[in-house]
């Protein structure tokens, strides 16, 4: 999900609670802090021997050992993601992330899957990161664009 897309939803209902589940159901604890807004700039090379380069916002919540009782505001997030957005450029246009981990979590840096509202609670969906190879699905992917029949015009395509 897009920073800008992810903060809209919160938007809609700031006095909710905030809480992220992720695939099973488990929640970050309660009384967690967002403790880090990160505007990222990646630059990598795969093993293709490309160049890649892209942006991501993350956002990284914490559990301190005497936490607070209830779970953090909508509204208290985006007062925080509000205040940092005036001291770093945080663009609304990259994806958005949620690094965490505990005894529920392990520690990764999650995708946003969703924003779900209901009385009182805005949940947040996380799904784990999963690897590839860059260069193994750019040539897939060219494959489907450079197919004979991904050409309805060519010979092969013409029956």
């Amino acid at each position: 999900m897009k920073t800008g897309e992810f903060i809209s939803e919160l938007r809609r209902a700031p006095s909710n609670l905030l809480i992220f589940v992720d695939l099973d159901g488990h929640a970050v604890h309660r009384g967690y802090h967002l403790t880090e807004l990160k505007a990222v700039s990646l630059h990598t090379v795969d093993c293709g021997g490309q160049t890649n380069q892209w942006q991501e916002t993350i956002a990284q919540l914490w559990v301190p050992s005497d936490p607070d009782p209830d779970y953090m505001t909508v509204g208290k997030f985006l007062k925080i993601f509000d205040k940092v957005g005036g001291m770093i450029p945080l663009n609304l246009d990259t994806e958005i992330r949620i690094e965490y981990g505990d005894d529920n979590f392990f520690p990764l840096t999650y995708h946003v899957d969703s924003v779900a509202r209901e009385q009182g609670v805005t949940r947040v969906s996380l799904v784990p990161s999963a690897t590839t190879c860059k260069a193994r699905d750019r040539r897939i992917a060219l494959l489907k664009t450079d197919s004979c029949c991904a050409n309805a015009t060519a010979p092969c395509c013409s029956t």
